[in-house]
């Protein structure tokens, strides 16, 4: 069980990686003078990469939970332990990724529109990737597997 636990933690501490070098990046574009941040954030362009950021983080994170709710009660059933958990890690690492890159895509999008509510929606990615974070026993609890 530890393996898929470190398993699944490589593709949440990869994606936190990710969100800062974004951020440093964005930063370091924007001191140096040669960043993207010269977005007029009222401009169409602003507008619509804000409100495409915002409808993918609004259908992500909750479609993602409840596709990653539904999937476990299926895999529950499955006789076979380790296709179980494997199943679950797969699904786990599916639902990172999604969650994950609404994170990146609205740290990107901040630091090319300058717009605060893109911060917000990276907050509220952050705050769901929490959420995820893979642990011995919520894996344990979320397939009714009894420890040993």
């Amino acid at each position: 069980m530890e393996k898929i636990v470190k398993r699944i933690n490589i593709a949440y501490y990869l994606i936190y990686t990710l969100t800062i070098l974004a951020t440093i990046t964005g930063y370091m574009m924007n001191m140096s003078g040669s960043g993207l941040g010269n977005a007029d954030p009222k401009s169409n362009l602003s507008i619509a990469l804000s409100s495409l950021v915002i409808a993918y983080i609004l259908v992500s994170i909750p479609g993602a939970l409840a596709l990653f709710n539904r999937s476990t009660k299926k895999w529950r059933l499955i006789e076979d332990e380790y296709i179980r958990v494997n199943k679950y890690a797969t699904g786990a690492i599916w639902r990172l990724l999604v969650i994950g890159f609404g994170l990146v895509l609205s740290i990107v999008a901040f630091y090319i529109i300058r717009s605060e509510s893109m911060i917000f929606t990276a907050l509220i990615s952050a705050v769901a990737l929490i959420f995820c974070k893979p642990t011995t026993g919520k894996i344990m609890s979320e397939l009714n597997i009894e420890e040993k």
